[in-house]
């Protein structure tokens, strides 16, 4: 049975593995929950939207059921990777690279950040253009491969799969709420209302 099944469909496993060292005796180490769950458990804190998918059918589905659940069927969507594109040219969707038609940005990430639940993306998939240029609603394509521990060794993953040429525009994404829903915390950011599909393919 797949982790991340396992950590959303056993309360009682999800209880235990989250034990504190002051349940379990004062001189017991904390209980440090693998990569995947906190990564899931930082980010869904952010605010983000998750959707756990076992394989490429059921991407297309919860993305058919986003865009059902916000009424987005005769709105563009914003679509500058061409390889995304191709993998969701039978999603019914209608694309554009105009920022100012469209509702929402359908995107892949560089890598999901474990301890502060944050996406890292770049030039890559935003090109030169600032967050908070785009539009306020995200949907990101990730796989379970490319969460990592921190942004460290994101950049450094990075680095080493562009040795011929590093991106530019290197940025995280940590709120994913709207404006008035923010604190000082996030003071300067740019809110997002996110949600990830995320691929089992480990």
């Amino acid at each position: 049975m797949s982790l991340f099944r396992k950590i959303f469909g056993s309360k009682s496993e999800h209880s235990k593995a989250e034990l504190k060292s002051e349940e379990r005796g004062k001189y017991m180490p904390e209980i440090k929950l693998p990569i995947d769950e906190r990564f899931t458990i930082n980010f869904k804190a952010n605010g983000g939207k998750f959707l756990y998918c076992e394989d490429l059918n059921e991407v297309f589905q919860n993305l058919d059921n986003i865009i059902e659940e916000n009424k987005w069927h005769d709105k563009k969507v914003l679509l500058l990777d061409e390889n995304l594109k191709d993998k969701f040219k039978d999603s019914n969707l209608d694309p554009t690279l105009r920022i100012t038609e469209s509702t929402f940005f359908l995107t892949t990430c560089e890598n999901l950040i474990a301890n502060d639940g944050s996406l890292l993306i770049s030039s890559k998939q935003i090109f030169e253009k600032k967050l908070i240029e785009l539009p306020f609603n995200f949907i990101v394509f990730a796989t379970t491969s490319q969460i990592v521990e921190n942004i460290g060794e994101g950049l450094r993953g990075i680095k080493s799969k562009n040795r011929q040429k590093i991106p530019t525009n290197i940025t995280t994404i940590k709120h994913f709420k709207s404006g008035d829903e923010k604190d000082f915390l996030s003071y300067g950011s740019s809110a997002k209302n996110l949600y990830l599909l995320l691929l089992e393919d480990l």
